[in-house]
């Protein structure tokens, strides 16, 4: 819990320098790369971890691994090794891009989907996105065939399940109550 305050701290801050400095959507592609690497690779998530490896030698392997990042992301790391919280660097990429996903008014609708979506889905499900919370989305797809078919659709903490999956397990709770 103390790293995740710690995470969004340094995120917002990030995030506020970013903005004065208007390099805001660069950092936020850096640190959807960062996110995402960290997230993909075992590795790099244990070294970071790693109490034995030396926070100079995280350093220098984070700045060599995103050597094509902005500047403003070796200071992040320069910060982040002088205050000894290198092994949140993954937790600070993540929450620098729901920060700034919020400031732009752009949020993530993910839909679940036994099948993967069409252009005409997908135009349907922003309309349908921005009707229901008034912001713009971007659309993540999960498949899962596993619900047979229709969809589950996620925005922030409101989800609304129109699954096959979801009406038959109804109908079945409904026949064993009876």
């Amino acid at each position: 819990m103390a790293g995740s305050r710690a995470a969004i701290r340094y995120a917002k801050a990030l995030l506020d320098l970013a903005q004065n400095q208007n390099t805001a959507q660069a950092v936020n592609e850096d640190m959807m790369l960062v996110a995402k690497s960290v997230n993909d690779n075992n590795d790099l998530k244990e070294m970071l971890q790693s109490a034995v490896i030396k926070s100079s030698d995280k350093k220098n392997i984070l700045l060599q691994v995103f050597s094509g990042a902005n500047p403003m992301f070796s200071k992040l790391i320069d910060l982040l090794v002088k205050n000894k919280r290198v092994s949140i660097l993954g937790d600070v990429a993540v929450k620098y891009v729901e920060l700034f996903e919020k400031s732009q008014n752009i949020q993530v609708a993910t839909v679940t989907t036994a099948v993967a979506l069409t252009k005409d889905l997908e135009t349907k499900v922003l309309a349908k996105v921005k009707e229901l919370t008034g912001m713009e989305a971007e659309v993540e797809n999960i498949i899962d065939e596993s619900i047979l078919g229709g969809f589950i659709l996620r925005v922030g903490d409101i989800q609304y399940n129109a699954s096959i999956a979801n009406k038959l397990d109804k109908l079945k709770r409904e026949f064993t109550l009876n």
